[in-house]
C-alpha cells in the first residue's frame, strides 16, 4: 500500500495556482513567482497577462528573467494604483523631490559660504560642501546658518586664521 506522502511534490507556484494548473517541473513562471507571493503574479496578470509575461520571459536570456518580473511586477502594482500614469507618476514625484533637495543643498552651500566669508574659487571649498551633504540644512530656519545649532564644525586652518576676525584684533566686518 503506497502513501499518498511519497507522490507529494513542491506546491505549484503562484501562477499556476493562480491559473488552476498543474506546474510542471520546467514552468517558466515557478522560479520568479513563489507560492508565497501570489499578489505578485495576480498583479502581473492583470495588467500584462499570463500569456504576454510567458512569451516575454521565453525571449529574454535566463539571467535577465528575474529583473524582467521584477520591472513588470512594480509597473503592475504602480499602474493598478494609478491607472492614469503608473510608474512615471511615481518616478515623476521622485524627480520634483530631487530638484527640490538639489535647490535646498545649493541654498545651505550658499548659506555655508556666506558664513565662512569665503569665496568660491577658494582653496578647499570641496569641504564645504562635504559639510553640507553631511549635514544638510543645520538651521533649519530662514536659509540661515545657526552657529547655536549644536553642531561642532572645525574648519580647515585657513579659515581659522582670520585676521579680520574680533578675536583676532580685525573689526569683524567683510
Amino acid at each position: 500500500m503506497a502513501s499518498s506522502s511519497s507522490s507529494y511534490s513542491n506546491p505549484p507556484c503562484a501562477a499556476c495556482k493562480f491559473l488552476r494548473r498543474k506546474c510542471l517541473p520546467g514552468c517558466i513562471f515557478a522560479p520568479y513567482f513563489p507560492p508565497e507571493e501570489p499578489q505578485k503574479f495576480a498583479n502581473v496578470h492583470k495588467i500584462f497577462g499570463a500569456s504576454n509575461v510567458s512569451k516575454l520571459l521565453n525571449e529574454i536570456l535566463p539571467d535577465q528573467r528575474e529583473d524582467a518580473v521584477n520591472s513588470l511586477a512594480y509597473e503592475a502594482e504602480a499602474r493598478l494604483k494609478d491607472p492614469v500614469y503608473g510608474c512615471v507618476g511615481a518616478i515623476s514625484v521622485l524627480q520634483r523631490q530631487v530638484l527640490h533637495l538639489q535647490k535646498e543643498l545649493d541654498a545651505t552651500n550658499a548659506d555655508l559660504m556666506r558664513y565662512t566669508g569665503s569665496d568660491t574659487s577658494y582653496p578647499g571649498t570641496g569641504f564645504l560642501n562635504q559639510m553640507s551633504a553631511q549635514f544638510g540644512r543645520m538651521g533649519r530656519g530662514e536659509g540661515s546658518f545657526n552657529p547655536n545649532s549644536g553642531y561642532s564644525t572645525t574648519y580647515p586652518s585657513q579659515w581659522n586664521n582670520d585676521s579680520n576676525t574680533p578675536e583676532n584684533g580685525g573689526n569683524g566686518s567683510m
